[in-house]
Protein backbone atom coordinates (compact mmCIF):
# COMPACT_ATOMS: atom_id res chain seq x y z
CA UNK A 1 0.00 0.00 0.00
CA UNK A 2 2.80 2.46 0.81
CA UNK A 3 3.88 4.59 -2.18
CA UNK A 4 6.61 2.60 -3.92
CA UNK A 5 8.34 5.79 -5.07
CA UNK A 6 8.58 6.95 -1.48
CA UNK A 7 9.94 3.59 -0.31
CA UNK A 8 12.62 3.56 -2.98
CA UNK A 9 13.60 7.20 -2.35
CA UNK A 10 13.79 6.54 1.41
CA UNK A 11 16.12 3.58 0.90
CA UNK A 12 18.42 5.54 -1.43
CA UNK A 13 18.52 8.42 1.08
CA UNK A 14 19.39 6.05 3.93
CA UNK A 15 22.33 4.38 2.18
CA UNK A 16 23.26 7.37 -0.03
CA UNK A 17 23.78 5.09 -2.99
CA UNK A 18 21.57 4.02 -5.90
CA UNK A 19 23.61 0.84 -6.27
CA UNK A 20 23.33 -0.20 -2.62
CA UNK A 21 19.63 0.70 -2.60
CA UNK A 22 19.07 -1.54 -5.61
CA UNK A 23 20.79 -4.43 -3.82
CA UNK A 24 18.77 -3.85 -0.65
CA UNK A 25 15.46 -3.66 -2.53
CA UNK A 26 16.33 -6.50 -4.94
CA UNK A 27 15.74 -4.16 -7.90
CA UNK A 28 17.85 -3.15 -10.86
CA UNK A 29 19.64 0.18 -10.60
CA UNK A 30 17.73 1.67 -13.58
CA UNK A 31 14.45 0.74 -11.87
CA UNK A 32 15.56 2.53 -8.68
CA UNK A 33 16.61 5.60 -10.69
CA UNK A 34 13.25 5.59 -12.49
CA UNK A 35 11.25 5.52 -9.22
CA UNK A 36 13.26 8.42 -7.77
CA UNK A 37 12.90 10.38 -11.02
CA UNK A 38 9.12 9.91 -10.86
CA UNK A 39 9.07 11.34 -7.34
CA UNK A 40 11.22 14.28 -8.44
CA UNK A 41 8.82 14.89 -11.34
CA UNK A 42 5.89 14.81 -8.92
CA UNK A 43 7.48 17.53 -6.74
CA UNK A 44 8.96 19.28 -9.77
CA UNK A 45 12.35 19.58 -8.07
CA UNK A 46 15.55 17.63 -7.58
CA UNK A 47 15.77 15.56 -4.39
CA UNK A 48 19.42 14.56 -4.82
CA UNK A 49 22.49 16.44 -5.94
CA UNK A 50 24.64 14.14 -8.06
CA UNK A 51 28.37 14.88 -8.40
CA UNK A 52 30.68 12.25 -9.87
CA UNK A 53 30.11 9.08 -7.80
CA UNK A 54 28.59 10.86 -4.79
CA UNK A 55 25.01 11.89 -4.02
CA UNK A 56 23.66 14.24 -1.33
CA UNK A 57 20.16 15.31 -0.39
CA UNK A 58 18.98 18.72 -1.56
CA UNK A 59 17.00 20.89 0.88
CA UNK A 60 13.81 19.54 -0.65
CA UNK A 61 15.20 16.01 -0.41
CA UNK A 62 15.83 16.46 3.32
CA UNK A 63 12.21 17.50 3.85
CA UNK A 64 10.90 14.54 1.85
CA UNK A 65 13.22 12.15 3.70
CA UNK A 66 12.09 13.35 7.16
CA UNK A 67 8.42 12.99 6.24
CA UNK A 68 8.90 9.70 4.41
CA UNK A 69 10.58 8.28 7.53
CA UNK A 70 7.49 9.14 9.57
CA UNK A 71 5.03 8.03 6.87
CA UNK A 72 6.64 4.62 6.42
CA UNK A 73 6.87 4.05 10.18
CA UNK A 74 3.17 4.91 10.59
CA UNK A 75 2.37 2.56 7.72
CA UNK A 76 4.21 -0.26 9.52
CA UNK A 77 2.33 0.49 12.75
CA UNK A 78 -1.02 0.51 10.96
CA UNK A 79 -0.26 -2.74 9.17
CA UNK A 80 0.94 -4.43 12.35
CA UNK A 81 -2.03 -3.33 14.48
CA UNK A 82 -4.56 -4.52 11.90
CA UNK A 83 -2.74 -7.85 11.56
CA UNK A 84 -2.77 -8.28 15.33
CA UNK A 85 -6.53 -7.73 15.41
CA UNK A 86 -6.99 -10.41 12.75
CA UNK A 87 -4.44 -12.73 14.38
CA UNK A 88 -2.15 -12.79 11.32
CA UNK A 89 1.62 -12.81 11.50
CA UNK A 90 2.79 -11.56 8.13
CA UNK A 91 5.09 -9.04 6.49
CA UNK A 92 8.72 -8.83 5.45
CA UNK A 93 11.63 -9.10 7.88
CA UNK A 94 15.06 -7.82 6.90
CA UNK A 95 17.68 -9.57 9.03
CA UNK A 96 21.41 -9.00 9.10
CA UNK A 97 23.86 -11.59 10.38
CA UNK A 98 27.59 -11.81 10.74
CA UNK A 99 29.27 -14.53 8.73
CA UNK A 100 29.56 -17.33 11.30
CA UNK A 101 25.96 -16.97 12.46
CA UNK A 102 24.63 -16.66 8.89
CA UNK A 103 26.44 -19.80 7.73
CA UNK A 104 26.08 -22.09 10.74
CA UNK A 105 23.09 -20.99 12.85
CA UNK A 106 20.52 -19.19 10.72
CA UNK A 107 19.68 -21.76 8.02
CA UNK A 108 18.10 -24.20 10.47
CA UNK A 109 16.60 -21.45 12.65
CA UNK A 110 14.94 -19.62 9.75
CA UNK A 111 13.81 -22.89 8.20
CA UNK A 112 12.02 -23.83 11.42
CA UNK A 113 10.56 -20.32 11.75
CA UNK A 114 9.17 -20.37 8.19
CA UNK A 115 7.39 -23.67 8.85
CA UNK A 116 5.51 -22.00 11.70
CA UNK A 117 5.01 -18.59 10.07
CA UNK A 118 4.58 -19.27 6.35
CA UNK A 119 3.34 -15.76 5.48
CA UNK A 120 6.44 -13.97 6.77
CA UNK A 121 8.98 -13.16 4.06
CA UNK A 122 12.59 -13.02 5.20
CA UNK A 123 15.47 -11.18 3.57
CA UNK A 124 18.99 -11.80 4.84
CA UNK A 125 21.97 -9.45 4.62
CA UNK A 126 25.35 -11.02 5.46
CA UNK A 127 28.43 -9.08 6.54
CA UNK A 128 30.96 -8.84 9.33
CA UNK A 129 29.88 -7.66 12.77
CA UNK A 130 30.83 -4.01 12.16
CA UNK A 131 28.75 -3.93 8.97
CA UNK A 132 25.69 -5.52 10.62
CA UNK A 133 25.78 -3.13 13.60
CA UNK A 134 26.03 -0.21 11.18
CA UNK A 135 22.96 -1.51 9.30
CA UNK A 136 21.00 -1.63 12.56
CA UNK A 137 22.14 1.89 13.49
CA UNK A 138 21.06 3.22 10.09
CA UNK A 139 17.65 1.51 10.10
CA UNK A 140 18.54 -0.65 7.12
CA UNK A 141 17.55 -3.92 8.83
CA UNK A 142 14.97 -4.89 11.46
CA UNK A 143 17.26 -7.16 13.46
CA UNK A 144 20.96 -7.98 13.58
CA UNK A 145 22.63 -11.13 14.88
CA UNK A 146 26.30 -10.70 15.72
CA UNK A 147 29.18 -12.60 17.27
CA UNK A 148 31.06 -9.89 19.15
CA UNK A 149 30.22 -7.38 21.92
CA UNK A 150 28.51 -4.18 20.75
CA UNK A 151 29.64 -0.69 21.78
CA UNK A 152 26.62 1.43 20.83
CA UNK A 153 24.58 2.19 23.97
CA UNK A 154 21.58 3.25 21.87
CA UNK A 155 21.06 -0.30 20.66
CA UNK A 156 19.29 -3.09 22.51
CA UNK A 157 21.49 -6.17 22.86
CA UNK A 158 20.32 -9.60 24.07
CA UNK A 159 22.72 -12.55 24.34
CA UNK A 160 21.22 -15.81 23.06
CA UNK A 161 24.22 -18.14 23.37
CA UNK A 162 27.70 -18.24 24.88
CA UNK A 163 30.09 -19.53 22.23
CA UNK A 164 33.57 -20.93 22.83
CA UNK A 165 36.42 -20.39 20.37
CA UNK A 166 39.14 -23.01 20.06
CA UNK A 167 42.48 -23.45 18.31
CA UNK A 168 42.38 -25.77 15.31
CA UNK A 169 45.30 -27.61 13.71
CA UNK A 170 46.01 -30.63 11.47
CA UNK A 171 45.93 -34.03 13.22
CA UNK A 172 49.69 -34.50 12.92
CA UNK A 173 50.63 -31.03 14.26
CA UNK A 174 52.97 -30.90 17.32
CA UNK A 175 50.14 -29.32 19.38
CA UNK A 176 47.47 -31.85 18.34
CA UNK A 177 47.92 -34.04 21.43
CA UNK A 178 47.53 -31.15 23.86
CA UNK A 179 44.42 -30.89 26.08
CA UNK A 180 44.71 -27.08 26.12
CA UNK A 181 47.10 -24.45 24.82
CA UNK A 182 48.16 -20.86 25.65
CA UNK A 183 48.94 -17.91 23.38
CA UNK A 184 52.61 -18.22 24.31
CA UNK A 185 52.62 -21.83 23.09
CA UNK A 186 50.91 -21.38 19.72
CA UNK A 187 52.15 -17.93 18.63
CA UNK A 188 55.43 -19.29 17.29
CA UNK A 189 53.57 -21.32 14.65
CA UNK A 190 52.11 -19.92 11.42
CA UNK A 191 48.70 -18.37 12.15
CA UNK A 192 45.67 -17.78 9.88
CA UNK A 193 43.57 -14.75 10.83
CA UNK A 194 40.12 -13.45 9.93
CA UNK A 195 39.83 -10.04 8.23
CA UNK A 196 39.59 -6.74 10.11
CA UNK A 197 35.98 -5.91 11.06
CA UNK A 198 35.17 -9.58 11.67
CA UNK A 199 33.53 -10.30 15.03
CA UNK A 200 35.82 -13.29 15.46
CA UNK A 201 38.91 -11.16 14.78
CA UNK A 202 37.75 -8.52 17.30
CA UNK A 203 37.20 -11.08 20.06
CA UNK A 204 40.50 -12.86 19.40
CA UNK A 205 42.47 -9.59 19.31
CA UNK A 206 40.99 -8.57 22.67
CA UNK A 207 41.82 -11.98 24.14
CA UNK A 208 45.42 -11.84 22.94
CA UNK A 209 45.87 -8.38 24.51
CA UNK A 210 44.46 -9.68 27.79
CA UNK A 211 47.16 -12.37 27.75
CA UNK A 212 49.88 -9.71 27.45
CA UNK A 213 50.49 -10.00 23.69
CA UNK A 214 49.43 -8.15 20.55
CA UNK A 215 48.36 -9.13 17.03
CA UNK A 216 51.89 -8.37 15.82
CA UNK A 217 53.25 -11.06 18.16
CA UNK A 218 51.50 -13.74 16.11
CA UNK A 219 53.16 -15.32 13.08
CA UNK A 220 50.35 -14.33 10.73
CA UNK A 221 50.72 -16.00 7.33
CA UNK A 222 47.28 -15.22 5.88
CA UNK A 223 44.08 -13.22 6.47
CA UNK A 224 40.84 -14.74 5.15
CA UNK A 225 37.23 -13.59 4.96
CA UNK A 226 35.18 -16.62 6.04
CA UNK A 227 35.29 -19.52 8.51
CA UNK A 228 35.20 -22.07 5.67
CA UNK A 229 38.25 -20.52 4.00
CA UNK A 230 40.10 -20.52 7.33
CA UNK A 231 39.33 -24.19 8.01
CA UNK A 232 40.37 -25.25 4.51
CA UNK A 233 43.68 -23.42 4.92
CA UNK A 234 44.32 -25.19 8.23
CA UNK A 235 43.45 -28.57 6.65
CA UNK A 236 45.99 -27.72 3.93
CA UNK A 237 48.61 -27.17 6.68
CA UNK A 238 49.07 -23.48 5.93
CA UNK A 239 48.89 -22.65 9.64
CA UNK A 240 46.82 -22.72 12.84
CA UNK A 241 43.65 -20.72 13.51
CA UNK A 242 41.14 -19.88 16.20
CA UNK A 243 37.50 -20.49 15.22
CA UNK A 244 34.08 -20.89 16.78
CA UNK A 245 33.18 -24.33 18.05
CA UNK A 246 29.87 -23.77 16.24
CA UNK A 247 31.65 -24.12 12.88
CA UNK A 248 33.44 -27.40 13.61
CA UNK A 249 30.82 -30.15 13.80
CA UNK A 250 31.57 -31.60 10.33
CA UNK A 251 35.38 -31.52 10.66
CA UNK A 252 35.35 -33.08 14.13
CA UNK A 253 32.93 -35.78 13.00
CA UNK A 254 35.09 -36.63 9.97
CA UNK A 255 38.35 -36.31 11.90
CA UNK A 256 39.96 -33.81 9.50
CA UNK A 257 40.95 -31.29 12.18
CA UNK A 258 41.85 -31.24 15.85
CA UNK A 259 40.23 -28.61 18.11
CA UNK A 260 42.11 -27.62 21.25
CA UNK A 261 40.59 -25.49 24.06
CA UNK A 262 42.54 -22.35 24.90
CA UNK A 263 43.92 -21.63 28.36
CA UNK A 264 42.19 -19.53 29.59
CA UNK A 265 39.17 -20.17 27.35
CA UNK A 266 37.72 -17.64 24.90
CA UNK A 267 34.00 -17.13 25.53
CA UNK A 268 31.99 -14.75 23.40
CA UNK A 269 28.32 -13.87 23.00
CA UNK A 270 26.05 -14.51 20.06
CA UNK A 271 23.58 -11.62 20.34
CA UNK A 272 20.44 -10.09 18.86
CA UNK A 273 20.87 -6.36 18.17
CA UNK A 274 18.09 -3.89 17.40
CA UNK A 275 17.21 -0.25 17.85
CA UNK A 276 15.73 0.59 21.23
CA UNK A 277 13.05 3.00 20.12
CA UNK A 278 12.19 1.75 16.64
CA UNK A 279 8.65 0.48 16.15
CA UNK A 280 8.73 -3.31 16.13
CA UNK A 281 6.02 -5.01 14.10
CA UNK A 282 4.61 -8.29 15.24
CA UNK A 283 6.68 -10.50 12.93
CA UNK A 284 9.90 -9.16 14.51
CA UNK A 285 8.60 -9.89 18.00
CA UNK A 286 7.59 -13.41 16.99
CA UNK A 287 10.99 -14.04 15.43
CA UNK A 288 12.78 -12.79 18.56
CA UNK A 289 10.77 -15.05 20.83
CA UNK A 290 11.20 -17.97 18.44
CA UNK A 291 14.96 -17.38 18.11
CA UNK A 292 15.56 -17.17 21.87
CA UNK A 293 13.69 -20.42 22.52
CA UNK A 294 15.29 -22.13 19.51
CA UNK A 295 18.79 -21.08 20.60
CA UNK A 296 18.18 -22.39 24.11
CA UNK A 297 16.94 -25.76 22.84
CA UNK A 298 19.81 -26.13 20.37
CA UNK A 299 22.37 -25.01 22.95
CA UNK A 300 21.15 -27.73 25.32
CA UNK A 301 21.20 -30.39 22.58
CA UNK A 302 24.71 -29.51 21.38
CA UNK A 303 26.25 -28.81 24.78
CA UNK A 304 26.61 -25.03 24.36
CA UNK A 305 26.24 -22.74 27.32
CA UNK A 306 23.01 -20.80 27.83
CA UNK A 307 23.82 -17.28 29.08
CA UNK A 308 23.08 -16.47 32.70
CA UNK A 309 21.68 -13.07 33.67
CA UNK A 310 25.20 -11.95 34.58
CA UNK A 311 26.56 -13.10 31.23
CA UNK A 312 24.10 -10.89 29.33
CA UNK A 313 26.63 -8.10 29.95
CA UNK A 314 29.08 -9.93 27.65
CA UNK A 315 27.03 -8.70 24.74
CA UNK A 316 27.91 -5.08 25.33
CA UNK A 317 31.42 -3.67 25.53
CA UNK A 318 32.07 -1.55 28.58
Amino acid sequence: MADRRLQVFHTVAKVMSFTKAAETLHMTQPAVTFQVKQLEDFFNTRLFDRTHNKITLTDAGKVVYDYSDQILEHYEKMNSEVRELTGEVTGTLVIGASTTIAEYMLPSLLGAFKKQFEDVNIRLQVGNTDAIVSMVENNMIDLGLVEAPVQNKNLEVDVCRIDEMQLICPLDHPLAKRDKVTVEEFRKYGYISREEGSGSRSVIDSYIREQGFSYSDLSVVMELGSPEAVKMAVESEVGLAIVSRTTLSKELRLGTLKAIPLDPPILRPFSHVRQKHKFRHRAVGELLEFAVEYCRERATQLGFRIPTDAEQSLGRKK
